[in-house]
């Protein structure tokens, strides 16, 4: 398993610590039980952040970008398909 870069860490945390804070506030829990389920509850949300937030390609990997591959054509030539004779100057 890779590991996470910074930008994963940082997201994490933060979330970890503000959705707990957040949770603590709202539901006013003041036993040890609904603590440890915030907690929980907290740190699986972290986790989720942390795991979704895009990581580091590798540097060889090309980017993809939208448009960027040209249609392709068939055996079909500019002049629709259709071949013109070839003439040569060699008799």
């Amino acid at each position: 398993m890779p590991r996470p870069n910074p930008a994963q860490l940082a997201y994490g945390s933060a979330t970890v610590i503000l959705s707990a804070l957040a949770m603590l506030l709202v539901s006013q829990a003041r036993s040890g039980a609904g603590i440890a389920v915030i907690a929980s509850a907290a740190l699986a949300l972290g986790l989720l952040v942390a795991v979704r937030v895009p990581g580091r390609r590798p540097s060889g990997a090309p980017r993809p970008v939208a448009g960027a591959v040209p249609a392709q054509r068939g055996a079909e030539s500019a002049d629709g398909g259709r071949r013109l004779a070839e003439t040569s100057s060699r008799r």
